[in-house]
């Protein structure tokens, strides 16, 4: 994302006071300069029509980065952290997204209902493989015709992206970042199963940008 859009979104994280935290702030300017995520994603659901769930939504930065490419949309965003997701709220009103709508979520535990478009971003390494796959199957049932399911995910495998991947998704479980722990990467071969028994045919396409980690853009759509 170009700097300066980066930056304009990143100002409205910044705290009230001057001595507040400002943690967000810089996190969220350094991810949407850097993370090649935010242009992968936004190409994808560009021309396709209807809301967004997106799923594993941390501090809400999609809707930030649709509302600044000009994609007006229904957003819904869920997460496990509520902490995440009381700030992305709070963000929200503060910018004037009254289109976005934010929802405490365990992925694990059960699934929101919705009908149009699905952004799975750095989320299925966290879940349990059969949870995985019913989570795939479940939200390829929910595309709208015409809206794509858009998966951000790292691939597992015993690549030197891979372990780097690895190291750093624990690292920041570690460090409280992310309230879990990854427990499977998915495969290739897996996702391309789940999707296609599911109906949808799949594109995958790396994602690296200048980044040392194992991610792929895979955007599925009805056959």
């Amino acid at each position: 994302m170009p700097a300066q859009q980066a930056l304009a979104i990143a100002r409205a994280f910044l705290p009230r006071r001057p001595w507040g935290n400002r943690y967000d702030y810089y996190y969220t300017r350094a991810k949407l300069r850097t993370d090649p995520l935010y242009p992968g994603v936004l190409a994808a659901l560009r021309d396709t029509p209807g809301p967004v769930l997106d799923l594993g939504c941390g501090l809400g930065l999609l809707a930030h980065a649709l509302h600044a490419d000009g994609q007006s949309r229904t957003y819904h965003g869920v997460d496990i952290d509520a902490g995440k997701i009381q700030r992305a709220r709070r963000i929200a009103r503060r910018t004037g997204l009254a289109d976005a709508h934010f929802e405490v979520l365990d992925l694990a535990a059960r699934w929101p209902e919705h009908v149009g478009n699905i952004a799975i971003l750095d989320v299925l390494q966290y879940l349990p493989d059969h949870v995985q796959g019913g989570l795939l199957t479940h939200m390829a049932h929910m595309l709208a015709p015409g809206a794509r399911l858009v998966i951000r995910s790292a691939l597992g495998d015993d690549s030197g992206r891979g372990r780097t991947t690895k190291v750093t998704d624990l690292l920041a479980h570690f460090a409280g970042w992310m309230q879990e722990a990854p427990k499977r990467y998915p495969t290739r071969e897996t996702l391309q199963g789940h999707l296609a028994n599911a109906g949808l045919t799949t594109t995958f396409s790396p994602l690296y940008g200048n980044t040392p980690f194992n991610n792929w853009l895979i955007v599925a759509e009805r056959f």
